[in-house]
């Protein structure tokens, strides 16, 4: 590689239990609690990605109990 050449940074995408999303710089290890969804690329290619994946942006643990109210007022 030429000096002159510009190094892009590379990302993954990572998740965490609450099913939410973020870029972490590749070679550095995750922080607790996270873990690689997978794909990794660009920040611009990991962002799309999270961008496509990441539709409902609240945690799993609010949608669970939104989901437990709706049931227990339904029945």
């Amino acid at each position: 590689m030429s000096e002159d050449t510009p190094q892009v940074e590379r990302y993954s995408v990572v998740v965490n239990h609450e099913e939410q999303y973020s870029i972490w710089r590749e070679g550095r290890p995750l922080p607790d609690g996270w873990s690689a969804e997978g794909v990794s690329g660009t920040k611009e290619e990991c962002l799309e990605r999270i961008e496509k994946i990441w539709v409902d942006m609240r945690p799993l643990s609010l949608r669970i109990q939104m989901d437990q109210r709706a049931v227990n007022s339904a029945g």
